[in-house]
């Protein structure tokens, strides 16, 4: 089970559905480790909009139609 019992915010949850490694979304987007952590964890944490384009970027080799609006309200 992913997520082992945590609390997981919209992004977090989107992540675990589709088995993602948080260290593949932030090799494959450039943005920190823990910065990944932390908006998978924390539900009020949202990215920079630099961040949130990198992020979006590397999620949509996975599903081409995902969108911010899905996980922040940037």
């Amino acid at each position: 089970m992913f997520g082992l019992g945590k609390k997981r915010s919209k992004f977090g949850k989107w992540i675990d559905r589709r088995g993602l490694k948080q260290e593949w979304i932030a090799e494959q987007s450039g943005v920190s480790r823990s910065t990944i952590s932390q908006l998978a964890n924390e539900e009020e944490r949202e990215p920079t909009l630099k961040n949130a384009r990198k992020i979006l970027k590397a999620l949509k080799e996975i599903d081409p139609n995902v969108n911010h609006d899905d996980f922040w309200s940037m």
